[in-house]
């Protein structure tokens, strides 16, 4: 019986280390791919801006350039393809700052010999502090794969695309979870609630948890859970689909959080109280409650989340643990009633959530009022 164990296991262990190099070779291949777009596209906007052969300008050098590579080195070179390495280039080519690229393998008022020494430093090295070749460094810095690069590429924000791609790195989002954020507006409905700072923030280092307010996203959306626009769902109805489908609803609420329970009862007074949803952010080290209003959201409702988050602030966190935060999820709210309702400090949140994937364009155009607001508020004051 041991024996056939301890084969079984040598089975298994070859057949486990198989998958995961196998695994690790195609994610070696496609970052490979995605620095050889980026060269092809560098190598493209170079020729073209060089001069080499100004009659051969636009579709009709691609045209040439895509035959010629077909014939050479294969398929994969169709023009729709090299059109997107030229676009990947130029949204994406601040990624190598120290190549000086204003020196062109191209330029006609070079001697070949030359030519050849700046095409050798390319591959060799870049000549700065990093000592790397331009590859190297492209193979550190550009840490997604090609097909989430074309999602981004479909982001015309310079600030929003650097968003997604610093969080669709850090949180290890597949393709699909990253189109699921660009559908969904996760840039847009994290800046509306941030000042001008913070915006600019979220643009060079991502979501950063720091504080209550840095989760709190408004609209929330959950276009997942397959309910129709329509008042014949109740709460009940609501929170169900949510446990359904858990794993999409943690990605909506976004980094560090841990399901604790639903309908988690505590009781003083002889009386019973039951919160919809318990989770716990482990980034904050916080409990994070979260109720769930079919209707119109009233100062009850408030008083009410007010009352299970000082419960969980006396009798449940730990010395170690931030205070508790309240998210009251609701179809709809005015704001008036929050803020008359709720002290300045308080740690509760209301935010609307909708069953429908949001226009990116309203909430950028949203986005934009808003900065010039603030721009606009700060006078002229430098910084």
């Amino acid at each position: 019986m041991s024996r056939r164990f301890d084969f079984e296991r040598l089975v298994e262990l070859c057949r486990r280390t198989h998958e995961e190099t196998r695994r690790s070779a195609a994610r070696a291949v496609d970052r490979s791919l995605v620095v050889r777009n980026w060269l092809f596209g560098w190598y493209i906007v170079e020729y073209e801006q060089s001069g080499a052969d100004r009659a051969e300008y636009g579709a009709q050098t691609l045209k040439k350039l895509s035959a010629a590579l077909k014939e050479r080195i294969g398929r994969g070179f169709s023009v729709r393809y090299l059109r997107q390495f030229r676009r990947f280039y130029l949204e994406f080519k601040g990624v190598v700052p120290e190549f000086d690229k204003r020196r062109t393998v191209f330029s006609v008022s070079v001697t070949e010999e030359i030519r050849q020494t700046l095409f050798s430093e390319l591959l060799v090295s870049t000549g700065g502090e990093s000592e790397a070749s331009v590859p190297a460094l492209l193979l550190q810095r550009l840490t997604l794969g090609w097909s989430h690069y074309i999602a981004l590429l479909s982001v015309s924000d310079p600030e929003a695309r650097r968003f997604y791609e610093i969080e669709a790195a850090a949180n290890g989002w597949s393709v699909r979870e990253l189109k699921r954020q660009l559908d969904s507006s996760l840039y847009e409905r994290l800046a509306l609630s941030r000042d001008k700072q913070e915006v600019r923030r979220l643009a060079r280092e991502g979501q950063v948890l720091e504080k209550a307010s840095d989760l709190i996203k408004d609209p929330v959306v959950l276009e997942f859970l397959g309910l129709e626009q329509t008042p014949a769902y109740s709460e009940s109805d609501l929170e169900t689909a949510i446990i359904d489908r858990l794993q999409q609803f943690l990605l909506e609420l976004g980094k560090g959080f841990l399901f604790e329970a639903r309908q988690k009862r505590f009781s003083f007074d002889d009386s019973h109280f039951f919160v919809d949803l318990v989770f716990y952010n482990r980034l904050l080290r916080c409990y994070v409650l979260i109720d769930l209003k079919t209707g119109k959201l009233t100062h009850q409702d408030l008083g009410q989340m007010q009352m299970y988050v000082n419960y969980f602030d006396r009798y449940v966190k730990t010395d170690g643990e931030l205070p508790t935060i309240g998210i009251l999820l609701c179809d709809s709210k005015n704001d008036a009633v929050v803020e008359l309702t709720l002290p300045e400090d308080a740690n509760i949140y209301a935010s609307k959530y909708q069953l429908y994937l949001p226009s990116r364009e309203e909430l950028a155009d949203q986005v934009a009022r808003v900065r010039r607001e603030i721009e606009g508020r700060g006078g002229g004051a430098g910084g």
